[in-house]
C-alpha cells in the first residue's frame, strides 16, 4: 500500500492516506532535534529503529490483548495503521532529569 495524501507532519513522522480510508501510512523520519528544536539533522536509520521499537511494542499490546490501531510495518520505517482518533498523549523517558522537567519543577539537571 502506498502514500497517498499527506495527512500531518511531525519531527519524527509523516503520516499519509492511502487507497482505504480506514487506513492510514506512518512513515517514521531519520530527523533528530535537540534542545527544543534548536539543533536539527538526520541520523541515518532512526526511522527504521523507531519503526521497529513501535511496531514491536503494538505487538506486545495486542498480545496482552490491548487493542492497538496497527496492522502492518510492510517497509522498515512505514507502518500501516487503522484511522482512529487517538488521545493526545506524549511520553518521554529520560535517565536523567532535564528539560521542562526540571524548568516545571526547580529539580536540578542531572
Amino acid at each position: 500500500m502506498s502514500p497517498d495524501q499527506k495527512l500531518y507532519e511531525g519531527k519524527a513522522k509523516i503520516l499519509y492516506t492511502t487507497d482505504d480510508p480506514e487506513i492510514l501510512l506512518t512513515y517514521f523520519k531519520d530527523d533528530a532535534t535537540a534542545f527544543n528544536a534548536q539543533k536539527r539533522g538526520q541520523i541515518s536509520g532512526k526511522g527504521e529503529i523507531n519503526c521497529a521499537i513501535a511496531s514491536h511494542l503494538f505487538k506486545v499490546l495486542e498480545e496482552k490483548a490491548i487493542a492497538t490501531h496497527f496492522i502492518d510495518r510492510p517497509t522498515p520505517n512505514q507502518m500501516l495503521v487503522k484511522q482512529v482518533k487517538i488521545l493526545p498523549l506524549e511520553v518521554v523517558v529520560r535517565n536523567i532529569a532535564a528539560g521542562s522537567l526540571c524548568q516545571q519543577t526547580g529539580i536540578p539537571e542531572g
